[in-house]
């Protein structure tokens, strides 16, 4: 029989951890599966793993997430992003769970000027961000009670980000620069542990669902903000002024990176009755409480 306890697979990485540790603080019954203990390349370990465990949900957040590497590794990335996916849904169903997916804003060409909704075809330009839909749909060929929650530029405590590393870089740099033509929408674990608390066992919606902060920034915007609140906390920033780079002129890439993947969070507020605060506001509270207090 399901039981109310959550499985947290990825539990080592930026969003995986503070999921457990939140949800674990709200007194939820929550296990966590770093990689070492459960692998999605490792099938076999994945269902030992799993198969001796009872639970009712399992929020899967490991994945291949670096984009070139997806490009030069394809067969890794479709076994850890969509193959192993699968398995994980037909695990949760055969124990009569729920099973729910991280996904990515990359599933879109970025080629729309508005915010992404839930209804726009996801048309990815790059291998990972085929490979993240082929695991989509594979969770919702399985059931179509799995949801996918898609995120974009996740930031939180528990593993550097790009907001930890302008920081730093201005701390110790007379100049820095970031992307200036490619907008998404930062989002804060913290703020995604309480936005897809609802989405454990009181809402059921199956399919997809976009999870974000509010608003939508460029990447240099984004880094901007963060140096803004890094002054505001007393941090002895060398550079305070972040310079513009362009997508074309960074030659190490080598997946296409789509433009624009803001996504819409209207349809969570919807379902749930909870608005996401802007992004800026996440990124002032976490530099604050986070990133100037350990200097």
């Amino acid at each position: 029989m399901p039981t109310s306890r959550i499985i947290v697979t990825g539990a080592g990485g930026r969003l995986g951890a503070a999921l457990v540790r939140e949800w674990k603080s709200a007194g939820m019954d929550v296990l966590g599966f770093a990689r070492q203990e459960l692998d999605l390349a490792q099938p076999e370990q994945m269902r030992r793993a799993l198969d001796a465990v009872n639970f009712g949900v399992l929020v899967n957040c490991a994945a291949q997430t670096n984009v070139d590497r997806c490009e030069t590794e394809r067969d890794e990335a479709m076994q850890v992003n969509a193959h192993a996916v699968r398995t994980l849904a037909e695990i949760c169903k055969a124990k009569g769970a729920r099973c729910i997916q991280i996904s990515t804003d990359y599933v879109f060409d970025g080629a729309k000027s508005t915010p992404y909704t839930e209804e726009d075809a996801a048309v990815p330009i790059s291998h990972y961000g085929e490979s993240k839909r082929a695991g989509e749909l594979a969770l919702l060929d399985v059931s179509e009670k799995n949801l996918a929650v898609r995120v974009s530029w996740v930031f939180g405590p528990d593993r550097p980000s790009f907001v930890d590393g302008m920081v730093k870089n201005a701390l110790n740099q007379e100049s820095v620069a970031a992307i200036a033509d490619k907008i998404a929408v930062p989002t804060y674990t913290l703020d995604a542990a309480q936005l897809l608390k609802p989405f454990l066992f009181d809402v059921p919606a199956g399919g997809v669902l976009h999870l974000c902060n509010g608003g939508s920034c460029t990447w240099q915007e984004y880094g901007q903000h963060a140096l803004d609140c890094a002054v505001e906390a007393g941090m002895p920033l060398k550079a305070r002024i972040v310079g513009p780079l362009r997508m074309a002129d960074l030659k190490a890439f080598i997946a296409k990176r789509p433009p624009n993947t803001a996504m819409s969070p209207a349809e969570l507020t919807r379902l749930t009755g909870v608005k996401p605060r802007d992004w800026r506001e996440a990124v002032r509270e976490y530099i604050t409480r986070h990133v100037a207090a350990r200097g």
